[in-house]
């Protein structure tokens, strides 16, 4: 028998709490190749000291500080992403750069610097093919990048079309379709029309189910079918697909896997479909609510791409926690 969520109870413990980072840390991304064939589980981290560190699991479990890449930036690095490839890392600055970085000898360098703007740079993301990168900055736009061989990056778009600073981009996992999310309270859908010509084909907003106020950011499952927001407007929405890219905020939306989001109230919460709700319930529900799980913000939470039940959390106090999600059967 298939227990539900009613008669299940779910904890998220603390595994280890990592230190090193001198100020706030905004973000985290975890290597697509962790585990996969003999690769160490792997996580770049990266923080207002203006430094990207990666952290990898050693064979007692325990996370340790392998790299530091530093001297690159001279402002907070705010985001990171790794290509699908798990052999280059971008990370993107409030220096008004992205810098993309390799494994070449034993050790981190930065092969490219991609000047995108004279503004703070928030976000950046590649591609599921892993031929293009998207990056975002305060001034309102969204450029689109071609990797080009000899580690050579060409911009291949500039999309103006928020009208707010665009606090993060995102590709879809599978199609080279990407999402920016912004101050304007908007979600903004981009394409290619074939002819390298990339435009907005949807926008996100009130009038459609949407935030009411800025979205911070955005997450897919694996499939690309479901997408999940996060707003200054205290809700998160859970989007699901109409063809390949139309989204639609109204009506029933399955979630294959739970939800985890951190807020400015230090807490991490876990949500997932509620599959015994009536109609005038909610159709997610809160499995756990981990109060002050950091000492200040957390900024950003991420699931293991393992199916260990791992989630790494980033706050502004500087550390970055690792949590186990244990579950266990109620005693009736």
């Amino acid at each position: 028998m298939t227990e539900s969520i009613e008669d299940t109870a779910v904890e998220l413990r603390e595994i280890e709490s990592l230190e090193g980072h001198t100020d706030r840390v905004w973000s985290l991304a975890w290597n697509p190749t962790s585990g996969v064939r003999g690769n160490p589980v792997l996580f770049a981290s990266c923080s207002g000291d203006k430094t990207v560190r990666i952290w990898e699991q050693s064979p007692s479990g325990a996370f340790k500080c392998k790299f530091v890449l530093e001297e690159t930036h001279t402002r907070t690095v705010r985001s990171c992403a790794w290509s699908p490839s798990g052999k280059m890392l971008a990370t993107a600055s409030f220096d008004a750069t992205t810098a993309v970085w390799q494994n070449i000898g034993g050790d981190y360098e930065c092969i490219s610097t991609l000047e995108a703007s004279r503004n703070k740079m928030k976000s950046v993301s590649w591609s599921a093919s892993g031929a293009l990168i998207a990056t975002c900055s305060r001034d309102k736009s969204v450029w689109i990048w071609e990797v080009e061989p000899g580690n050579e990056f060409e911009c291949v778009a500039v999309l103006q079309g928020h009208t707010q600073d665009v606090k993060m981009v995102l590709w879809h996992p599978e199609l080279e379709v990407l999402f920016s999310c912004s101050y304007d309270n908007t979600v903004k859908i981009w394409a290619d029309d074939g002819d390298d010509d990339w435009s907005c084909v949807q926008t996100l907003n009130e009038s459609c189910n949407g935030h009411t106020s800025t979205v911070w950011s955005l997450s897919f499952n694996n499939e690309g079918d479901k997408m999940v927001t996060c707003s200054d407007d205290l809700t998160i929405k859970v989007w699901g697909t109409d063809g390949l890219i139309k989204i639609s905020g109204d009506g029933y939306v399955p979630w294959d896997d739970m939800i985890a989001s951190g807020a400015a109230d230090d807490a991490i919460r876990i949500f997932a479909e509620n599959k015994d709700a009536q109609d005038d319930e909610p159709m997610y529900k809160l499995l756990t609510n981990k109060g002050k799980a950091h000492e200040m913000d957390v900024n950003c939470v991420q699931w293991s791409p393992m199916a260990n039940q791992l989630l790494a959390s980033a706050s502004d106090d500087g550390t970055i926690k690792i949590w186990k999600l244990e579950s266990r059967t109620k005693m009736q």
